[in-house]
């Protein structure tokens, strides 16, 4: 597999360059920045402390997407919806990463999907997708339950709740057959009113250099159910978005997450 990797100089890029370096059935062929970032022209394979590569790093997409058979994205969402046409356009599938996606930017991998086909998840690891499975199984069995979700990541962490935790706000909604919309609940600061029944609450923490950890409480007035899942290192998502991407080599077109690319659905 030729696999291209965006957003090279971030942390995941670094942890997805550095497993595929090392896996022996895919060929980097190509790797992305962000126009102006002083990585541009250096060898990818220095960037995590391998031995020169021939593949140096660009920021013209075009050109790199085309040499490849995957593009495995963590980026932002303007880049990665820039990054999903030119795979649309090229006949070039996609493992996108990125948190924050709007509505809007899913509709727009929605279409594009009718061209090529992507992976799309907020989180790759195969322990949190488990856990998004096993937590719609307990939504439904325990359908009165109160849900609480909390995660914790990194300082340098933008968007919060995590795309982790809205997922995970998003199994329940589904399990219980209603949008996440309609109950989520992200900040009862000034609030003097009960928790309300059928709520899903939201917390987030931003501190150090956490990697990932996301906890759902499932409540009941005598027992209560934790599902969790805490990232040791980012070699965990690294992994999964090879899996990922190696899922797609057998798909023309579509839009898929990580319950498709280990058999869930």
């Amino acid at each position: 597999m030729k696999l291209a990797v965006a957003g090279a100089t971030g942390r995941m890029g670094r942890a997805v360059l550095a497993c595929a370096l090392r896996a022996q059935d895919v060929t980097l062929t190509g790797a992305l920045a962000r126009p102006g970032s002083p990585a541009i022209g250096r060898d990818a394979g220095l960037l995590v402390g391998w031995e020169a590569t021939g593949v140096t790093v660009a920021d013209e997409p075009a050109s790199v997407i085309a040499g490849c058979d995957v593009l495995i994205d963590f980026t932002q969402r303007e880049a990665s919806r820039e990054y999903a046409q030119h795979c649309a356009r090229l006949g070039r599938r996609a493992v996108i990463g990125t948190t924050g996606l709007s509505g809007d930017d899913r509709a727009a991998l929605a279409r594009l999907g009718q061209r090529t086909a992507f992976v799309v998840a907020a989180n790759m690891s195969m322990g949190v997708t488990l856990a998004l499975h096993l937590l719609g199984i307990a939504a439904r069995v325990l359908g009165e339950a109160d849900v609480e979700i909390f995660e914790a990541h990194h300082r340098h962490k933008r968007d919060a709740p995590s795309g982790t935790a809205l997922s995970m706000g998003e199994a329940v909604a589904k399990a219980r057959g209603r949008e996440l919309d309609d109950l989520a609940v992200y900040d009862r600061h000034g609030l003097d009113v009960p928790r309300a029944a059928g709520t899903i609450g939201f917390a987030s923490l931003r501190a150090g250099e956490i990697v990932g950890e996301h906890r759902a409480f499932l409540a009941l007035p005598a027992e209560r159910l934790e599902i969790a899942h805490r990232a040791e290192n980012r070699e965990v998502f690294a992994q999964g978005a090879l899996k990922a991407a190696h899922f797609l080599m057998g798909r023309e077109s579509g839009v898929y997450d990580m319950q498709d690319v280990l058999g869930l659905r």
